[in-house]
């Protein structure tokens, strides 16, 4: 029984013998190339498939443009402009994005609030009386009840 019969492993060429150098060069450029034109949304954690805004009658009334968002997941992990904040940072930042907001003239700076439907009430209420003290106004993110559904972005 032929066992290989059109014998290939005779035809190939000899591996080369130190491949190393390259190896490097390539990791290395790769390192270069993401830092250079990566992004911090590239790899970072972000909204799951599940994030469902709550349900509520008339959410559609009350529709303004924000100038800032942040987004709440129901674990509690909230993420704005600079990714995963928690609330004594969420309060600092809050304050550096109104000075700024100041500085570019706009009187009045307002803030959307995408929580999923499985946040606590608390933690919705911190957010609110931080980006109150931080003199921001405050929208919150609904669907309507009939509306398409509230599930991703």
């Amino acid at each position: 029984m032929i066992a290989r019969p059109l014998e290939l492993a005779s035809r190939l060429r000899p591996p080369p013998r130190n491949f190393d150098a390259w190896f490097y060069v390539n990791a290395g450029l790769l390192a270069l190339f993401f830092m250079l034109c990566g992004s911090r949304f590239v790899l970072a954690p972000g909204l799951g498939m599940d994030f469902k805004l709550p349900r509520l009658a008339g959410s559609g009334a009350s529709a303004a443009p924000a100038t800032d968002h942040i987004s709440v997941l129901g674990s509690g992990q909230i993420y704005g402009d600079q990714g995963l904040l928690d609330l004594p940072q969420l309060r600092a930042w809050l304050k550096a994005v109104r000075i700024q907001r100041e500085r570019a003239k706009m009187p009045h700076p307002t803030l959307l609030v995408l929580a999923d439907a499985q946040v606590r009430m608390d933690l919705i209420s911190e957010i609110f009386s931080a980006a109150h003290e931080a003199g921001f106004q405050v929208i919150f993110a609904a669907q309507e009840p009939g509306g398409p559904a509230a599930e991703g972005r």
